[in-house]
């Protein structure tokens, strides 16, 4: 392997914008986010669900209301 050609590691402070904060090993010291496992809605089961129509079911729809207008 070469030398000196990998980052250096430090013990970085995650810093959130709600204020919580975490040390992970990381290349930066210090990294800001916006979202966190504290205010996220996926962790914190606040998660709306929205139903999506596929691409499929959009398709057959579309079959549908020419078979229909025939």
């Amino acid at each position: 392997m070469k030398n000196k050609i990998h980052p250096q590691y430090f013990l970085a402070k995650i810093k959130c914008a709600c204020g919580a904060e975490y040390e992970i090993p990381a290349t930066k010291k210090e990294i800001f986010v916006e979202i966190c496992r504290n205010c996220s809605p996926v962790f914190t089961g606040k998660e709306e669900t929205k139903k999506v129509m596929g691409r499929v079911e959009k398709f057959l729809q579309r079959q549908e209301k020419k078979k229909n207008k025939k």
